[in-house]
């Protein structure tokens, strides 16, 4: 077909292909051990497929109400309550939604205006600033310290001004695997106190969390609670990233604006799954046990890797594991990664494409969310390195 001869002018002129198409796709081309894209290997609960089965021989494939069926809010209302001791109304203040990424630029687009400014943390996952930016908005870049990727307060409220409207937080953190504390959350709240910022707090990764360490939760905390969004999913959680379902906490007043532009980019989400898991998660050992189960995963990786070249980065959280490769080769993270798939089999994601400058720091994220077999080969590959 014909290109379009015309002068094109849009929105995202400048934005490339994601780096997780770009690696998988090369990962798929020299059929390298994939540990590149956040997915798991292993298989889905049977019970929870036989239940989405269940649901669909039951007739239940028509369209869901626009803020999730009613069953599965009631149980993200419940266990919210479990864990976390507060109160969300199913009906009002939680909407299930096509997954997080969905989640997370809907609240973008129910918020940003022109000019409003949005702060985010880098590394930040792909998605922020695109969206902000897709909205009118002017992003604001907070870098993570290193080594341990912590937030610098004191530039961070150096950076608010009248124009901040929206700041993201991300706990469990995509790329890094480190964790926001208590103490964290406190400061946060300390520094959005009497103003009109609102936090986008994505914790996709809630169950995945390690070293008798607890998932801090902005829903915790009373100050953020009653200004934020808590975006989770069921894909990260279930193992079952490409179903694609998520929801959103947030009070009344916020989830009011949230659906009034929900409704108009997907408006419901798979009726069956959402039935399914409403059954699922009445049984707390789905979701209970999971930080155990990853837990000996990135154990048993980590141990793996004590015998090769690279320096670990301690990984608190998520299904990733950092890798700093500063004592093999002076190669820029995508030219070293890109060759490890192309020279040795193996795919992992550079850390740079996860800072608007392609901050370089050397170090690579690798997904252990993989059945042993696979972690044996990709050790072994990557011990030889």
């Amino acid at each position: 077909m014909e290109d379009f001869q015309g002068n094109l002018s849009t929105k995202l002129a400048n934005v490339g292909t994601s780096i997780f198409a770009v690696m998988g796709q090369l990962a798929n081309e020299y059929k390298a051990i994939n540990l590149s894209q956040g997915f798991p290997d292993f298989p889905v609960s049977k019970e929870l497929i036989d239940r989405i089965n269940h649901y669909m021989k039951e007739g239940h494939n028509q369209y869901a109400p626009m803020t999730g069926v009613p069953s599965l809010r009631n149980q993200i209302a419940r266990k919210v309550k479990d864990i976390y001791g507060v109160d969300y109304s199913p009906d009002s203040e939680i909407n299930i939604t096509a997954g997080a990424t969905q989640a997370i630029n809907t609240v973008i687009l129910a918020l940003i205006k022109d000019n409003d400014e949005a702060i985010i943390f880098e590394p930040a996952y792909d998605s922020y600033a695109p969206s902000i930016r897709l909205n009118g908005g002017m992003v604001k870049y907070a870098q993570l310290r290193l080594p341990d990727y912590s937030i610098d307060w004191n530039e961070l409220s150096k950076m608010i001004t009248h124009r901040t409207k929206l700041i993201i937080v991300n706990t469990p953190h995509n790329p890094s695997g480190s964790i926001l504390s208590a103490e964290d959350m406190k400061r946060l709240e300390a520094l959005t106190n009497n103003t009109d910022i609102l936090i986008l707090s994505d914790e996709v990764y809630e169950h995945l969390i390690y070293d008798g360490l607890t998932h801090e939760s902005a829903c915790k905390f009373p100050g953020l609670a009653s200004r934020s969004f808590v975006i989770g999913s069921f894909g990260k959680t279930f193992h079952a990233t490409g179903w694609k379902i998520g929801f959103v906490l947030a009070p009344k007043k916020l989830m009011t604006e949230f659906r009034k532009a929900h409704q108009f980019v997907v408006y419901a989400v798979n009726t069956p799954i959402q039935f399914a898991l409403a059954d699922f998660l009445e049984n707390k050992k789905n979701y209970s046990k999971l930080h155990k189960f990853y837990q000996q995963k990135r154990n048993y990786f980590v141990q793996k890797m004590q015998q090769s070249r690279f320096e670990i980065v301690p990984s608190f959280g998520t299904y990733f594991q950092v890798l700093d490769y500063s004592n093999i080769s002076d190669e820029t993270e995508m030219d070293f990664a890109t060759r490890l798939i192309k020279e040795h089999g193996i795919a992992s994601i550079p850390i740079s494409p996860f800072y608007h400058n392609g901050f370089e720091s050397k170090r690579l994220r690798f997904c252990f969310a993989k059945k042993k077999e696979t972690l044996d080969k990709a050790a072994k590959i990557l011990c030889k390195i």
